[in-house]
């Protein structure tokens, strides 16, 4: 990663140039604003310390023609002149943060190092949100970030052998995520047998996983293989790894070390060939410290890990899931639903869904046989009811345009209209003060209504939810705090 000095005077820049050096960071320098875009069009430029005044074109005309031409680095601005109205329009142009000279060494360093990591997250957010190279979602309904993540992730380990490891709450689909890991593997055409540790007998269990033969215990009427041989050549999908016991956890990493099963009651060995794909909803990484998993057997299977996210950090997923579950079982139960009213779409996104997916499956599929077509009503959602509600922060991203958008009135869905905030009542404050105002601003003109705000800002209304649940408890907070301060001193009046 490089940065790209545009100073028009040598003598800066070789300053510029020497200190960067010295804090490891690769530099080129131009002097004129052509030859800056001519280099940045070129790529392999991450990051911009550019000179407002240069000798063919303003600062400013850099950024515009970088911003009009989309291309992906990020500017600081380093100028002689500091005062707020040009950095306000720096920033507004696209600029990421405002030097003024004479820079301190320390100073610019930091500066740099920042924008550095902030167009590595940008690169890496990028090559997340890019459309993964299969044409499906590998069996998941959503297209949420950390959804994207997952589905690139599949694809990736999907070519290996490794042993992956599963993690998630009950309910996200980790036996959905193990299966697209086979069927997007060249082992697809071979078998994928799940088995649920915990949904088998302990004294079975081994049986299970490695066969037995005739006699080997009462029931053992004939010879019978065990999943590990059935998934000879293909995967074998263990869930609920952590339930089981320790005796069979050496079992079975012998079994991975080996390659060979030896089934319940007989001497031969044999071999075979056997993805293992492994999951639980629980912390391996606890259940290795409270002793009750084998950390060797842990480092065998944790090779690639895969963490699926709960429904609740999913977004607007949860919508999307809603409507195609709606779809899926208003068909099966020859019902006509179309959607969901807005009301019903506030609970829905109110909602924590603490048993994620399947939940969400429960209880679309429960509304859609007790009640008719064709919009689904908030009273439908009785199930959803007296339901302790989403309370995970999230963050509001104002969008780069804010400073302009406070300068002037704005226009939303429906006719909404409002005022943003002077601007120059702003700065200064913080960025929680700031969002909370631009969002309380946003509520206000569209008439309190929470849906129409999310679509006004472009963020998620269970997102808004919890941002006023959040500045309430701070309220109460401040309260109770007030009212003790003030207890305390009609205290200490009494005792003098």
């Amino acid at each position: 990663m490089k940065v790209l000095i545009v100073e028009d005077a040598l003598p800066l820049a070789t300053v510029y140039g020497h200190q960067l050096s010295r804090a490891g960071i690769d530099t080129l320098h131009v002097e004129t604003g052509r030859d800056a875009i001519d280099r940045l069009r070129k790529g392999g430029i991450s990051v911009v310390l550019l000179d407002l005044q240069l000798p063919d074109m303003n600062g400013h005309d850099v950024l515009t023609m970088i911003g009009d031409e989309q291309l992906p680095v990020t500017v600081v601005v380093v100028t002689s002149s500091g005062s707020i109205k040009t950095a306000v329009e720096a920033m507004q142009a696209g600029a990421y943060d405002f030097l003024v000279k004479p820079v301190a060494e320390e100073r610019l360093v930091t500066t740099t190092r920042n924008a550095l990591e902030r167009e590595t997250l940008t690169e890496v957010v990028e090559e997340v949100r890019k459309p993964t190279t299969q044409k499906t979602n590998h069996g998941f309904v959503g297209s949420s970030l950390p959804m994207t993540a997952v589905y690139k992730m599949i694809e990736s380990v999907a070519r290996s052998n490794a042993s992956v490891f599963i993690t998630g709450e009950s309910g996200t689909g980790k036996e959905v995520c193990a299966e697209a890991i086979h069927k997007s593997s060249p082992r697809a055409k071979r078998p994928f047998v799940p088995l649920n540790c915990a949904a088998i007998p302990k004294d079975l269990i081994e049986s299970e996983i490695f066969g037995h033969v005739k006699g080997a215990f009462t029931g053992a009427t004939s010879d019978r293989d065990g999943a590990a041989a059935r998934a000879d050549g293909g995967t074998l999908f263990l869930d609920e790894i952590c339930e089981l016991e320790l005796n069979l956890q050496a079992k079975l990493l012998r079994f991975l070390q080996s390659g060979t099963v030896q089934k319940v009651g007989s001497d031969t060995l044999k071999k075979v060939d056997v993805r293992i794909v492994c999951a639980t909803n629980r912390d391996p990484l606890e259940e290795v410290e409270a002793g009750r998993f084998r950390e060797d057997l842990y480092y065998r299977l944790h090779v690639l890990p895969i963490g699926l996210p709960p429904l609740r950090a999913r977004g607007a997923d949860i919508l999307e899931l809603a409507r195609h579950f709606l779809l899926q079982f208003g068909k099966e139960e020859q019902k006509a639903f179309e959607g969901f009213s807005v009301e019903a779409e506030e609970m829905l996104m109110g909602h924590s869904w603490p048993g994620n997916v399947r939940e969400m499956q429960n209880t679309i599929r429960n509304l859609v046989v007790l009640n008719e077509g064709p919009i689904v009503e908030a009273d439908m959602l009785s199930t959803l009811a007296g339901r302790v509600p989403n309370t995970a922060r999230e963050t509001v991203v104002v969008p780069r345009q804010a400073p302009q958008l406070l300068n002037r009135s704005f226009t939303a869905e429906n006719g909404v209209t409002g005022d943003w905030p002077n601007i120059t009542l702003l700065l200064g404050q913080s960025y929680e003060t700031l969002e909370r105002q631009l969002i309380e601003a946003t509520i206000d003109a569209c008439g309190g209504s929470l849906p129409k705000t999310a679509r006004v800002l472009e963020v998620s209304p269970s997102t808004l939810y919890r941002k006023k649940e959040i500045w309430s408890a701070q309220e109460d907070e401040e309260t109770q705090s007030l009212a003790n301060d003030g207890e305390g001193s009609v205290s200490q009046e009494m005792e003098n």
